[in-house]
């Protein structure tokens, strides 16, 4: 006889909890898909009482784009993990991505996704939403590629013996050793965000400009009002709604990716919250997921347990010529594009000037390794810090999402005002400008490391006395390095990509310039200078791409040979 039992207390809060949540949702699509004429009769306004829909909409955009940003990561980092060809593609060009302006993929995604759906506000929310997954996505692929690359090598052994087919080897060892980093990385992905809110929800197309409602939008009319009320209203709605969906969202999936630690030993503290304890009493919401398990178990059904065999001889040698003619044909569109870049700044430019727009590049650059180097002398300790001490990381969460949220185009009016009234020299004060934002990248997978590093690693660290200068040197940095290297160089990427912001900055009729690419960039976006600005960008490009593979790179192998766990 089927026993039916009154559901608790658990299943009560946590039924009302996704209920307000789905209303929530609901009420925020409905206004993405109503007439984009709406817009202009209903322009953004400083009412206080808009703000909490505009914060709605602004979160439904966010996350929607770190979903996105998810799928991509799952489907192109383990792609660049597994094939040598794809790696070969997929690396520079995650390091091209990531290095291009913000402005620079609105200038065509803004049209296309507008004429998929004319005359609806669901063309522009799409094109808003693609401009923040280009903020989340990339720093998530590298942070989940490196991962796959440091499975520790007695586990693929296991799985080698085993005979795991590619889908099981991923669902059972691949995705959830990489869990726990990946979801500090979405953490980051998602604060990082708010960098780029502004310029998403205040899109220009031609003559025309679409001024999406948002806390982005809100801010960006603050600044260009000077109202710092308003900016003070936007600044304390980013903190609740970062607050929110850190106890409901992150934390709750932070304590969860925890089991996924790799470790001989259960550490004795663990993360903890309040709604993943809620979730984990509850008995209507595994009713709610099982179709997913039952969809997740369907796959593993459809995908029987293969037998590996070594490869002959003759498979050997066919690898060897595809793989010789794959880079043959890799270089001839390497070579092919620089020619057509060549011709087009030969035609357009003079020579001379791009040899300045080099020394320019090559200024931002000191600039780069300046912040990066300060960056991490002050956030690895904290971050190892934060990462061993799992009750601590749970205080400590929510305000480094929320400094990490921070919008540094906030600080730069008193950035401004600060030079003018004392008469500093912009090429030194303004470079601080291009870390604001991106040094959380380095913070964020230094606690990642930390807390991946074994407990029982720890405790023979400690029972051996290895402490001070050893420990550091033996344990905390090889633990911390590959998750180090993922962070610096995404905040390195980040930083240049912010120089075209932070080089140039105006408030009201102050404006300050410093020497370097960004500053070039900016200038000869705000002529229409197009030729200029493909210049600039390709320079850069050229700069991340050679400075990744020269210093980052090396790393990453490092890493991989010595420091990877067994």
């Amino acid at each position: 006889m089927l026993r039916v039992t009154a559901p608790n207390r658990a299943d009560i809060i946590a039924v009302l909890l996704l209920a307000g949540l789905s209303i929530l949702v609901i009420r925020g699509a409905e206004g993405m898909a109503e007439p984009l004429a709406r817009l202009r009769n209903a322009p953004v306004t400083l009412d206080p009482w808009n703000l909490p829909g505009y914060a709605l909409r602004t979160t439904l955009r966010m996350f929607a784009a770190l979903f996105a940003s998810l799928a991509f990561t799952l489907a192109i980092g383990t792609l660049a993990a597994r094939s040598r060809r794809a790696e070969q593609i997929i690396v520079p060009a995650l390091d091209i991505l990531q290095s291009v302006p913000i402005l620079g993929f609105l200038t065509f995604t803004v049209t296309f996704f507008m004429g998929l759906f004319p005359g609806r506000q669901l063309g522009v929310e799409l094109a808003s939403i693609f401009a923040i997954f280009t903020s989340q996505a990339w720093n998530m692929a590298f942070s989940f590629y490196q991962s796959l690359r440091s499975v520790p090598s007695d586990l693929e052994e296991v799985s080698r013996g085993f005979g795991l087919s590619p889908l099981r080897r991923f669902l059972r060892l691949e995705l959830p050793f990489a869990t726990p980093a990946l979801v500090w990385n979405a953490m980051m992905s998602m604060s990082g965000g708010w960098f780029f809110v502004v310029a998403s929800e205040a899109i220009t197309v031609g003559n025309t400009s679409v001024t999406l409602p948002g806390i982005g939008s809100w801010l960006a009319l603050a600044i260009d009002r000077s109202d710092f009320t308003g900016v003070a209203w936007a600044v304390g709605a980013m903190a609740v709604v970062i607050l929110l969906y850190d106890q409901l969202v992150f934390r709750p999936v932070v304590a969860w990716a925890d089991r996924f630690r790799f470790e001989q030993v259960a550490s004795t503290e663990r993360p903890r919250s309040w709604a993943y304890e809620l979730f984990r009493r509850t008995r209507l919401l595994p009713l709610l997921l099982m179709p997913l398990a039952g969809l997740g178990r369907a796959l593993l059904m459809l995908d029987p347990v293969r037998a590996t065999r070594p490869a002959g001889r003759a498979e050997a040698r066919r690898g060897v010529i595809g793989d010789r003619v794959w880079t043959a044909a890799l270089a001839i569109a390497v070579l092919f594009a620089a020619w057509t870049i060549i011709g087009y700044v030969g035609r357009t430019l003079d020579w001379a000037e791009a040899a300045a727009v080099f020394g320019l590049a090559c200024l931002t650059m000191l600039r780069v390794l300046a912040l990066i180097a300060v960056a991490s002398l002050i956030w690895v300790p904290v971050g190892v810090w934060i990462g061993l001490r799992p009750q601590w990381a749970e205080r400590l969460q929510p305000v480094a999402q929320f400094l990490a949220a921070f919008p540094a185009n906030v600080l730069f009016p008193f950035a401004v005002i600060a030079i003018v009234r004392w008469k500093l020299d912009p090429d030194i004060w303004l470079s601080p400008l291009m870390v604001m934002g991106t040094q959380w990248y380095i913070l964020f997978n230094v606690i990642a490391g930390a807390s991946a590093i074994p407990t029982d690693l720890r405790e023979a660290a400690g029972m051996f006395g290895v402490r001070g200068w050893q420990w550091w040197r033996q344990v905390a940095l090889p633990g911390i390095f590959p998750y180090y290297v993922t962070g610096a160089l995404t905040a390195s990427g980040g930083s240049w990509n912010a120089s075209i912001v932070a080089e140039a900055v105006s408030w009201g009729d102050d404006h300050l310039h410093a020497s370097g690419l960004g500053a070039f960039i900016a200038d000869a976006t705000a002529i229409g200078d197009y030729p200029r600005v493909a210049l600039g960008i390709a320079m850069m490009s050229l700069f991340v791409i050679a400075f990744n593979r020269l210093l980052w790179r090396p790393l990453y192998s490092f890493a991989e040979r010595r420091l990877r766990l067994a």
